[in-house]
């Protein structure tokens, strides 16, 4: 997949920590806390997305944040209503290239109560310290 995704997408979805369950840097059981939705801009192209989530106390020593570039597509599907007072963690995550034509990367994750999709140019996952 190295020629068919762009570098943010690779260096993240590449990055051999992301699969390794007992790692910190795994991505499983992160907790969402913020959704940042991309809106059109007055000349009509989009703006940024983000999603931030915190770490898990027993597992992880930061946590992620992924911003989103060239955003065609963002969607939240859940089966039932979402508890947002609830912790919502990310059980697993998929990066992907659109196809060949469009030219875009495709991140859908799989959190306890929904799955996010996000269609975009590129991303940026940066580990950070924790706010608060």
């Amino acid at each position: 997949l190295r020629e068919a995704l762009p570098d943010g997408a690779w260096a993240f979805a590449s990055d051999p920590e992301h699969y390794a369950f007992a790692s910190v840097r795994c991505v499983k059981d992160l907790e969402l806390t913020d959704i940042c939705l991309p809106t059109k801009t007055a000349r009509g192209t989009t703006g940024r997305a983000s999603l931030t989530f915190a770490p898990n106390r027993w597992k992880h020593d930061e946590g992620l944040r992924i911003e989103y570039e060239g955003v065609t597509r963002f969607s939240i599907d859940y089966a039932r209503s979402i508890d947002w007072t609830q912790a919502i963690t990310l059980l697993l995550d998929e990066v992907l290239p659109c196809d060949a034509e469009c030219g875009e990367v495709t991140h859908e994750m799989e959190l306890t109560d929904a799955t996010i999709t996000v269609h975009c140019a590129d991303l940026t996952a940066t580990w950070e310290e924790p706010r608060g």
